[in-house]
């Protein structure tokens, strides 16, 4: 499987679990293809509207460009939206906010520890 097949894959999962908690979520096709900033994920219920970021590894870290960070903060601004950065890593999802992942020279980075550190699970994000 692709890795293209692998993120779409992971944000269709994340889209099923907000619908089955109650939440209403929609993928962006084409997010970040376009000239305009756009986030993978928007769901939202009668409360909150997030503005996510899907990224999925099999590593122990992930490595975030600028680009990606810098789309999802600015859509989120405009939208009115919270801004998140979905992280699937040793098969479970963690959710971190901007302000919680490293920033590096090229970019950013979350180690897995820093995800299980900083990060919320599903049932905690859709609980806060």
């Amino acid at each position: 499987m692709s890795l293209k097949s692998k993120g779409i894959n992971a944000e269709r999962e994340l889209v099923h679990k907000f619908w089955a908690a109650g939440w209403a979520c929609i993928r962006v096709a084409g997010s970040g293809s376009s000239k305009y900033p756009s986030p993978d994920l928007l769901a939202g219920n009668a409360r909150r509207k997030l503005a996510i970021e899907c990224k999925v590894t099999s590593g122990t870290a992930k490595y975030l460009g600028k680009d990606d960070v810098e789309q999802v903060r600015t859509f989120a601004r405009a939208f009115g939206a919270e801004a998140w950065i979905a992280l699937k890593i040793a098969r479970q999802w963690r959710f971190m906010m901007l302000e919680d992942i490293r920033e590096t020279p090229a970019g950013y980075a979350i180690s897995a520890s820093l995800a299980e550190q900083k990060g919320l699970t599903f049932e905690e994000l859709i609980q806060q």
